[in-house]
């Protein structure tokens, strides 16, 4: 079992679903039980899969569980885009909210890699 807590990738994720629903709370009402809580939804998801992926026995779960919160980032980034195209978000918004998830991604792929070839190992 690893601490979440100790990991950069799910600190930096923590902070994205932060950023997400801070943004989240300006769009229209009419979507609140649609793309906002979609998009909180999938923010809170990527930590969340990490986190549990700490709590599962061996890399194989992690891994897992670290592939999963990738799908939820790959699935953000969609709606961010979204988001954007409907006016809900200021470019600048969207720039910096992607620019969290980008690094998000980054850091989970490296885990994910780094995770497989301990697996390999083992």
């Amino acid at each position: 079992m690893k601490d979440f807590r100790q990991l950069k990738v799910w600190e930096k994720a923590h902070h994205l679903a932060l950023g997400i629903y801070r943004v989240t709370v300006n769009f229209p009402r009419a979507e609140l039980y649609g793309l906002t809580s979609q998009m909180r939804r999938c923010s809170v998801s990527i930590a969340s899969n990490i986190a549990e992926g700490c709590g599962r026995r061996g890399n194989a779960e992690f891994h897992r569980f670290l592939q999963m919160a990738m799908g939820s980032a790959s699935e953000l980034d969609y709606q961010l885009v979204l988001a954007r195209d409907l006016n809900y978000l200021a470019d600048s918004e969207y720039r910096r909210c992607f620019s969290v998830l980008l690094e998000v991604q980054r850091m989970l792929s490296s885990l994910l890699q780094k995770v497989a070839s301990e697996r390999a190992v083992t």
